[in-house]
């Protein structure tokens, strides 16, 4: 008899599908051209935003940029992780639901809007 070590051969190593790796490389680059548009929306935003003074158009532009710089790339999400971290009372202003889609973790607790208990006067 065999032992149970004989038995078993060794697969050899398959490379990954032509087709897959193919939409791999679409995937990757979409998310980089995405970042880019993103970085160049940030930058656009601001001469926008003093060209436009009474209606806040650069606002909303400048935004988008950075949810789009932010969760396409890892040096964009490095970058505002590093504004945040020189400027943390910028956080208090981004909304929970971006701070977990971008940034991938809740609001610090200090910058968190707390709920009125049942007992507290309002």
């Amino acid at each position: 008899m065999q032992s149970s070590d004989e038995d078993k051969t060794e697969q050899p190593v398959r490379s990954p599908h032509p087709l897959m790796m193919l939409y791999n490389f679409i995937r990757h680059l979409g998310r980089q051209a995405l970042a880019l548009i993103g970085l160049f929306l940030v930058i656009i935003a601001v001469p926008i935003a003093f060209a436009t003074p009474i209606l806040p158009v650069g606002l909303p532009i400048g935004l988008v940029g950075v949810a789009l710089l932010g969760r396409n790339s890892v040096w964009g999400q490095n970058l505002l992780n590093y504004g945040l971290s020189k400027k943390p009372d910028l956080e208090r202003l981004i909304p929970d639901t971006l701070m977990k889609l971008v940034f991938g973790r809740p609001k610090q607790e200090k910058y968190r809007k707390s709920k009125p208990k049942a007992g507290d006067k309002v």
